[in-house]
């Protein structure tokens, strides 16, 4: 079953850009989606997380922040094929 991972994100970020790049690509062949999300968007969004950007998540589940964590990411794909 496809799953959407959300990446917490902004304009201009670099950071965002990469894990966003990483992300896609190792996400690529697996059936889910990778929905961004500009934190700038939604002030509610933008006073939880400020300027602690990038964010991955599986609903409410952090994966990783500010860089890929790139076991944590494998884990996640092995346990949601």
């Amino acid at each position: 079953m496809s799953k959407t991972l959300t990446l917490y994100t902004r304009a201009g970020c670099p950071l965002c850009e990469e894990m966003a790049a990483e992300v896609g690509a190792l996400t690529a062949n697996s059936g889910h989606r990778l929905a961004p999300v500009d934190v700038d968007a939604d002030p509610s969004l933008k006073a939880r997380f400020g300027w602690d950007v990038p964010l991955l998540f599986d609903g409410g589940t952090e994966i990783c922040r500010h860089q890929l964590n790139l076991p944590a990411l494998q884990e996640w794909l092995r346990l949601n094929p």
